[in-house]
């Protein structure tokens, strides 16, 4: 995975901030190992801190990946409270089921298989907190929904926004096959740093992180600018 702060740094953050204990740090350190994609530790701090000042109650996440992220997640709902999360990959999937049962949290943590493209229509919400690091072509799409679904006072965290630091070159300057994904990302971060309802700032923590606070409701107008 490609980093917008420099590899020293990286280590630095990473040895100076503690692993998380109990099975949840186990997960953690096997996915490091294995090269197995998940939240650096960096990203995962600033979640620990996010969430402890939230104190969600309802979580969605789209994407799974092994589970990681979403038991972190879990260890700062409030009493009662649960975890809506989204994956079409099996295989992570798989790994998944077996991490939140290792966990004890197959009540708090529930899977959705499937696209999200088609399950994000079909969900009713309010939930408190949204954390999106899934397809990154498919944010912009993904956009409309997570807003129908958070109410006012809700935080959309968003990962891997800054592609390396390459977003903020122009098109031409990255690889013919990342132009898509180059165009539509700088699209989705144009519209969360300039829509209406939302107070947001870009973090460049791991490969960038998007923190949306949804501050008013929606006018159909504007959900349809959006649209």
């Amino acid at each position: 995975m490609n980093y917008v702060t420099n590899d020293t740094l990286n280590t630095y953050l990473r040895t100076l901030q503690p692993m998380y204990d109990g099975v949840l740090g186990e997960i953690q350190r096997e996915a490091i190992a294995a090269n197995v994609p998940i939240v650096p530790h960096e990203t995962a701090r600033l979640l620990s801190v996010l969430l402890e000042l939230k104190k969600p109650r309802q979580i969605l996440e789209i994407g799974t990946a092994v589970g990681f992220s979403a038991g972190l997640m879990s260890r700062y709902l409030q009493k009662g409270g649960s975890i809506t999360t989204i994956d079409r990959f099996e295989v992570m999937l798989q790994d998944a089921r077996k991490n939140i049962k290792r966990m004890g949290l197959e009540n708090t943590i529930h899977i959705l298989e499937g696209d999200a493209a088609d399950i994000l229509p079909t969900l009713e919400g309010p939930y408190d907190v949204i954390f999106l690091d899934a397809a990154k072509g498919q944010y912009g799409n993904f956009l409309p929904h997570l807003l129908r679904l958070l109410p006012v006072g809700g935080l959309l965290i968003v990962d891997d926004v800054l592609q390396g630091g390459s977003i903020a070159e122009t098109r031409y300057s990255v690889p013919r096959r990342q132009r898509t994904i180059h165009k539509r990302m700088r699209q989705f971060l144009w519209d969360i740093t300039h829509h209406p309802a939302l107070e947001t700032s870009i973090v460049p923590i791991g490969d960038g992180v998007a923190l949306c606070y949804k501050k008013e409701e929606i006018s159909n107008e504007v959900e349809g600018d959006i649209e």
